[in-house]
């Protein structure tokens, strides 16, 4: 009975907040006033409030309690990259719709807001939380029988549950669709789902091709999201009653509620795969006072040939508290992801009036386009678990409260490079730090050098020649023997050699020790440049691309010996969140000669620019997203090009190159 007596407020807001989402503000764009475009903009300041992600990391979904998960690792096969990429394109084809372009608003404005439901088919079966929606919808105000009459329809097929393994899931949904003879391709229709995918990949494909159809759907992902079209709802339980349950338990004279405990949950720990990470990094907070994080092995026929050291423990604590005592008697709930991105721990909290604490990375939270989460939530990034964590393991390399709390993030402020603010570029502005204008000019060297007239030499004798190059470091990344000293340019400026041991391309971007300066400068050793033509880039991005990139992509660029300078954009624009700024370009690109027989320029061959638009996938798929921006803007010299005598011009030699 307490089950069912569970969510009274949360059931009945949540279907009269959907209902309310399409029968009013989708259909006031065309039935309020002339100043209704007021309230849009209203509502599209709000929605840029929203939670936003410092770096959104690529989207899982996963069944909440799927406990044939362990049974099934040996019988599913992994899908392949390009397998993954054609049901990622193929999930919404239809990804560019919204209100405006794939919803009929004339049938809403001759009938009004009216709900058609698809009378069953003979023999067709439906689930008992599907039966739930379909009747509430059923009794409601919006409801008619006559489909003539309706401005927006539901389906009476049963499309809650996509997971192939589930009971739930209904076969041949496509066909059934197709031969709806009021589909029209999914316009002014809605459909519903609570799961989709299944191990291990848990893709957001639902096995059919929606059309033109809106989706309220749970943990839905904020790439595959149609704002303003899309709406995005709670995981619920088959167990969430339709209507009645208990009431909440914050009532006018208990704000704030006086808790025992800080922060509570209790749950599965997943020991592989999808969701896995999170939960199994509970434990290290968990102290049994104030912090009660439980979990549980127990899941799944075979979870005893998985389970760890920690196993037995988790699972003895685990019974020895009531989850409902818990919930209601602490300030804060942790809302981890599952196997999906939603959880049912996120109603569950709300319910009990204990604030969530939301790590789900990549999640469109519940009813979004009208609800500001970030008054309501505390809303955290996955990976934040196990930073806090590392810091208070090493107590004496930790960071701080400004580091945490402005921008880029405790995420890309590692400890092991400085405690200290002041060491860091993004902090240079709010402390009131100029950093110096010197810069050290690192030129990687991966050709013999067998004549004073190779591009290496020039480029050593233009870099030199700044005022502010403090000192030139070349990296000796050929096979060939190092060099004598007297082969070296003479220059007004120290001149370093260092044998690259490995020999990588990522060790151009090594944070060695003998830079001094705040700023570097990446050269290749055919790089066609004048003095005046300098980018800088602080050093600390160089130990960040040491020690933050993972080890994977590392040995994907030392493998194509290619695309390193590409991962060092992704990770500047990632942390800054800023376009690049395009300088003069030259009147004409001339390829220069690698003084190798007649071998060109790697830029002149095809397939180095084919790996490159692989590196990018692979790097996107990694970041989570394309953290490249797309800019216009260039800045040129004053006179640069300007009919006037040459004489005049500051920098002359970027016209004659």
């Amino acid at each position: 009975m307490q089950a069912k007596k569970r969510y009274l407020l949360v059931s009945l807001g949540a279907c009269l907040l959907l209902l309310f989402y399409f029968g009013v503000l989708q259909i006031q764009r065309i039935t309020l006033s002339p100043h209704s475009h007021h309230l849009r903009r209203d509502l599209e300041h709000l929605r840029h409030r929203w939670p936003q992600w410092v770096t959104p990391l690529s989207t899982y979904l996963g069944r909440e309690d799927l406990s044939q998960e362990e049974d099934l690792q040996g019988q599913q096969q992994y899908i392949s990259p390009s397998e993954r990429r054609e049901i990622k394109a193929n999930v919404y084809k239809s990804q560019k719709c919204r209100m405006e372009t794939c919803f009929d608003f004339s049938l809403c404005q001759r009938r009004g807001f009216k709900v058609y439901l698809y009378p069953k088919q003979k023999g067709e079966k439906v689930s008992e939380s599907y039966q739930k929606v379909l009747t509430t919808i059923e009794e409601s105000r919006y409801y008619t029988s006559d489909p003539s009459q309706a401005c927006l329809f539901v389906l009476s097929i049963d499309t809650l549950d996509r997971d192939q393994l589930s009971f739930h899931y209904i076969h041949n949904v496509k066909n059934k669709i197709q031969s709806l003879e009021l589909w029209n391709n999914g316009r002014n229709h809605l459909l519903f789902n609570l799961y989709s995918g299944t191990w291990p990949d848990y893709t957001e494909d639902l096995g059919f091709d929606i059309g033109q159809a809106m989706l309220a759907k749970a943990s839905i992902g904020m790439e595959n999201f149609r704002p303003n079209f899309d709406v995005s709802i709670p995981l619920f339980s088959k167990d969430h009653p339709q209507k009645g349950g208990e009431r909440g338990y914050l009532t006018f004279n208990n704000v704030p509620p006086i808790r025992k405990y800080l922060l509570v949950f209790k749950g599965k720990r997943y020991l592989t795969g999808i969701g896995s990470e999170t939960r199994n990094a509970l434990y290290h907070i968990h102290n049994g006072e104030d912090i009660i994080l439980l979990t549980t092995c127990k899941h799944g026929k075979d979870w005893e040939k998985h389970k760890d050291a920690r196993c037995d423990k988790d699972n003895e604590e685990y019974n020895e508290m009531d989850y409902q005592e818990m919930l209601h008697n602490s300030s804060f709930c942790l809302v981890p992801r599952g196997r999906r991105l939603g959880s049912f721990r996120f109603l569950e909290a709300l319910q009990a009036a204990c604030i969530p604490v939301l790590l789900s990375n990549g999640w469109e939270l519940p009813f979004s386009e009208v609800i500001n989460w970030n008054k309501a939530a505390i809303i955290g990034d996955e990976r934040l678990l196990l930073q806090i964590i590392r810091d208070r393991i090493s107590s004496y390399m930790h960071r701080n409260i400004l580091m945490w709390n402005t921008s880029p993030g405790g995420l890309y402020v590692l400890p092991q490079y400085s405690t200290s603010v002041e060491e860091f570029p993004f902090y240079y502005l709010l402390l009131g730090k100029s950093p110096s204008q010197e810069f050290t000019a690192v030129v990687q060297a991966t050709s013999p050098l067998v004549s004073q007239s190779q591009p290496i030499i020039k480029l050593i004798h233009a870099v030199a020649k700044s005022k502010y190059c403090a000192q030139v470091i070349v990296l000796w990344n050929c096979d060939k023997p190092l060099p004598p000293k007297n082969k070296w340019p003479s220059t007004s400026v120290p001149i370093t050699v260092i044998d690259g041991e490995s020999k990588t391309m990522s060790s151009r971007f090594f944070p060695y020790h003998i830079i001094q300066t705040d700023a570097v400068l990446s050269l290749d050793e055919d790089t066609v440049l004048s003095t005046n033509e300098v980018g800088l880039i602080p050093v600390y991005y160089n130990y960040l691309y040491t020690h933050y990139i993972p080890t994977g992509l590392h040995d994907m660029v030392d493998e194509m010996a290619n695309c390193e300078d590409i991962l060092m954009n992704f990770l500047v624009s990632a942390v800054t969140k800023l376009p690049p700024i395009k300088v003069t370009q030259k009147k004409q690109y001339k390829e220069t000669m690698m003084q190798q027989g007649s071998k060109t320029s790697r830029w002149a061959d095809p397939d180095h620019f084919a790996q490159r638009q692989s590196c990018v996938n692979s790097f996107t798929s990694w970041f989570g997203v394309m953290p490249l921006i797309h800019s216009q803007m260039r800045l040129d010299p004053v006179l640069f090009k300007d009919q006037v005598s040459i004489l005049r011009k500051k920098y002359r030699d970027i016209e004659r190159l």
